[in-house]
């Protein structure tokens, strides 16, 4: 999307309260076992180096950290992480980091490490100030929302510090330079692949007016239940995704990535093969993960909001649930251009926060919490 000052504009994370996360869990621990589930509230932090800090207090590896997702650190996030804690010792204190903006709220026993991705979504409550705009504009586009959603990319935060990481990591798979040799950090820039192949994807989809609707050979998602199949009656589908039931979906590509057919397979080969030079890349990719499908568009659920004056500007309060992996500045984005108002550098057009894949800059070089 192209950054446009006509639009509505706002300024979201004024102050980390502004930013307010809350990782919705996809099943609660069961209350013994080898591993502790501890569920927190940080100000500050991003998963990463909150994970390190409490190895540090905890003096254990901080691989052996388990987290389900990873979220935004100019903002306050409440989240589950893991530590492997043995079975005959009292569980430890936490009390000592409340000081550092990390508060421990509860502490459960569960058998097994907390794995990424096991997590239901994420509910967002955020606010929304400096608002320049029509409120009754604004909130025909909010309504929107609820039905039609916006086009679901991942968007710059996944793509480095200088955004150019998957631009030299298709110079790599193609041989035309190095790849790094930490496996970790290859892993990263594979996935900053998937990404942007799966963004040019649903360009192209969007300018062809298809991405919000279902045509013969896509992959469709269900929204209330994530199940997955290949559409066999396109126009009742269709019918379906205008009221938000259904979505397609697009490529996050790998060896054992399921294709769609028809028209849309060859739109994917397309991408693939002007990216990568065709399916044989897929094995590199794999690295990454076996590959999967992603709706081609977010539908907010349980969105509510209201417009409210503060030292005489107009503000905006608003709370909704997103699925796993989607950008609430994409969302937001395509009502508004948002400056971001934390250190962090501003953004536009939905491109910025994201709510459990931060920028891949911050996983790797990320040292500590913001200013508080």
């Amino acid at each position: 999307m192209s950054f446009e000052r006509s639009r509505p504009s706002a300024t979201i994370r004024s102050t980390p309260s502004d930013f307010i996360v809350e990782e919705l869990a996809l099943y609660e621990p069961s209350g013994s076992g080898g591993h502790v589930f501890l569920r927190l509230r940080k100000t500050g932090w991003s998963t990463a180096a909150c994970a390190r800090r409490i190895a540090q207090h905890l003096g254990i590896a901080n691989d052996a950290i388990g987290h389900a997702g990873l979220k935004d650190r100019h903002a306050v996030t409440e989240q589950t992480l893991s530590f492997p804690w043995p079975e005959s010792a009292a569980l430890p204190s936490m009390s000592e980091l409340a000081s550092e903006g990390i508060e421990a709220l509860q502490l459960t026993r569960h058998p097994h490490k907390l794995r990424v991705g096991h997590l239901a979504g994420n509910r967002f409550t955020l606010v929304l100030r400096n608002i320049v705009g029509e409120q009754a504009a604004l909130q025909q586009a909010l309504e929107t929302l609820k039905t039609q959603g916006v086009p679901n990319a991942f968007g710059p935060q996944r793509f480095g510090r200088d955004g150019n990481n998957p631009e030299q990591t298709l110079q790599w798979l193609r041989g035309q330079s190095r790849g790094p040799k930490d496996k970790r950090i290859r892993r990263l820039l594979l996935s900053s692949v998937q990404s942007l192949l799966f963004d040019r994807l649903l360009e192209k989809r969007v300018q062809q007016g298809t991405w919000n609707t279902v045509v013969a050979g896509d992959l469709v998602k269900t929204t209330a239940h994530g199940g997955l199949f290949l559409t066999e009656d396109p126009e009742t589908d269709a019918r379906r995704a205008l009221v938000g039931e259904v979505s397609a979906t697009g490529p996050i590509f790998g060896p054992r990535m399921r294709w769609p057919q028809g028209e849309p397979a060859q739109w994917e080969k397309e991408v693939l093969e002007s990216s990568l030079g065709g399916e044989k890349a897929l094995e590199a990719l794999g690295k990454a993960g076996a590959g999967s499908r992603r709706a081609l568009r977010v539908l907010p659920s349980d969105l509510d909001y209201r417009f409210f004056e503060d030292e005489g500007n107009s503000c905006l309060w608003l709370t909704m649930v997103l699925p796993k992996g989607a950008y609430a500045t994409t969302v937001l984005g395509s009502v508004f251009v948002l400056e971001d108002g934390s250190e962090a550098a501003k953004v536009a057009s939905g491109r910025g926060t994201v709510a459990d894949s931060p920028p891949n800059e911050e996983m790797l070089d990320d040292t500590g919490p913001s200013s508080r």
